[in-house]
């Protein structure tokens, strides 16, 4: 990722003709404090760029902003992640990549009152990977939606997220990411199963997963990955596992997209 020059200085300090030597000695003077002042300058910049506390939280959420062209997408969506403790019970998980999705904007990506729902941060850019299970028995798409907001507008919609429960409406899913000749080619929406969205508050990104069957079986009640988690559920997609592959997905996405803008991971799964 690059930042913006710094503004320069003519170091040839060209002079100019003088009246005096008093006016001379009043001029080297001023430029002493013109040169003090960008030096100042400097310093607080690069307190910045080099993440001091006083400007670490803003360096971080604007640096992620340009994630998305700056990181290669093996780097965002690696081939293969590995979840261990991932899956129901603890059991290890193993996900492979079969598609990644051009990046685009948000327009088909989700559903209408999703888009609503997401509309006040504003869409960058969307980037999307679909990944099947070693078994080749589920499928699960992720996406990491780059936003337009500052700091404030993220924050707002993080606590709408959660004091609404907007995450848990099976009205707001996610659409997964198909792609033909590949594990996930019958994953359409009336395949979703299990779903997870994540507004974070450090960085302009939403992410989120939705997951199901690579067979192509319909679901008629899906469920959100924290109560198929749950336990003692005995939905479908709670008996196979199917929220612990949304929910762990994401969570090792969003790991990585952590490690790549420098900031503070959260508790492991």
């Amino acid at each position: 990722m690059s930042f913006g020059e710094p503004e320069g200085y003519d170091g040839l300090g060209r002079p100019r003709a003088m009246g005096g030597l008093v006016r001379g000695r009043v001029a080297a003077v001023a430029g002493c404090v013109v040169l003090g002042l960008g030096l100042i300058g400097g310093a607080v910049t690069g307190s910045w760029l080099v993440g001091e506390p006083e400007g670490q939280d803003r360096s971080s959420f604007d640096a992620a902003a340009g994630i998305w062209h700056s990181v290669p997408v093996d780097e965002l969506f690696p081939r293969t992640i590995e979840g261990k403790g991932a899956g129901p019970g603890g059991a290890d998980r193993t996900w492979t990549r079969v598609a990644v999705a051009p990046d685009s904007g948000c327009q088909n990506a989700f559903d209408p009152l999703l888009r609503t729902a997401l509309a006040p941060v504003g869409c960058r850019r969307l980037l999307r990977a679909t990944y099947t299970d070693a078994t080749q028995s589920f499928v699960t798409t992720v996406g990491l939606m780059f936003t337009k907001a500052d700091e404030a507008s993220t924050r707002s919609l993080a606590r709408r997220f959660e004091n609404e429960k907007l995450d848990q409406r099976t009205d707001l899913m996610p659409r997964p990411y198909a792609a033909e000749d590949t594990a996930a080619a019958r994953f359409g929406d009336a395949q979703r199963a299990s779903w997870t969205v994540s507004v974070l508050t450090d960085a302009p990104v939403v992410v989120y997963s939705v997951s199901g069957w690579a067979d192509g079986r319909s679901v008629d009640a899906p469920q959100p990955a924290e109560e198929a988690m749950s336990s003692g559920a005995t939905t479908p997609p709670a008996q196979a596992g199917l929220g612990n592959e949304a929910q762990g997905l994401a969570d090792r996405v969003e790991r990585a997209l952590r490690k790549d803008v420098g900031a503070d991971p959260e508790p492991s799964a």
